[in-house]
């Protein structure tokens, strides 16, 4: 009896397709996130520096915040929930001693009810500016392939940030 199923072919497809299948289907799956994490990347570079090419030549008035940060989602498009979900970080910078932004970046934390603005600073006529924004996003798939090795906060949302340089036109 043992002989027999030992010798057996009956089944031998099935076997590969249990071991292959999820291979292939964590390859896929990851082959969409890293897609629709290369379309949310672009995007916010692409918004970022279009608000930013807004601000140098002046095409924006009353700059703060909030109008910074609705530029950018309005040139960004596809970005989920962007409003909620968009926190930017502005200074000024001194060439002559340069001081890096901070590695630790702020991002909205949407299990917290107040987000206060991290530091935001307008600056002074031909002063070089460093604007970063961080933006969180849920991904697609989070618990397989790609999208469960994102480093995620409590919420399960991940991070991703641009950053973007320009000098305030007097």
């Amino acid at each position: 009896m043992l002989r027999g199923f030992r010798d057996g072919e009956a089944g031998n497809v099935t076997v590969e397709f249990v071991i292959l299948f999820p291979i292939i289907l964590t390859m896929f799956l990851s082959t969409v996130e890293l897609g629709m994490l290369t379309v949310r990347q672009t995007m916010l570079e692409r918004g970022l520096n279009v608000a930013v090419r807004d601000l140098q030549i002046g095409l924006t008035e009353n700059v703060d915040h909030d109008t910074i940060k609705e530029l950018i989602c309005d040139y960004a498009g596809l970005l989920p929930d962007c409003d909620n979900a968009l926190k930017l970080e502005m200074q000024p910078v001194d060439l002559r001693a340069y001081v890096a932004m901070s590695d630790d970046i702020d991002c909205v934390d949407r299990a917290e009810e107040v987000n206060p603005v991290r530091t935001f600073t307008n600056g002074q006529a031909n002063e070089l500016m460093i604007l970063r924004a961080c933006l969180k996003f849920a991904p697609i798939f989070p618990n397989v392939g790609l999208g469960r090795n994102f480093g995620k906060d409590a919420n399960g949302d991940a991070i991703m940030f641009a950053v973007s340089a320009f000098v305030n036109e007097p």
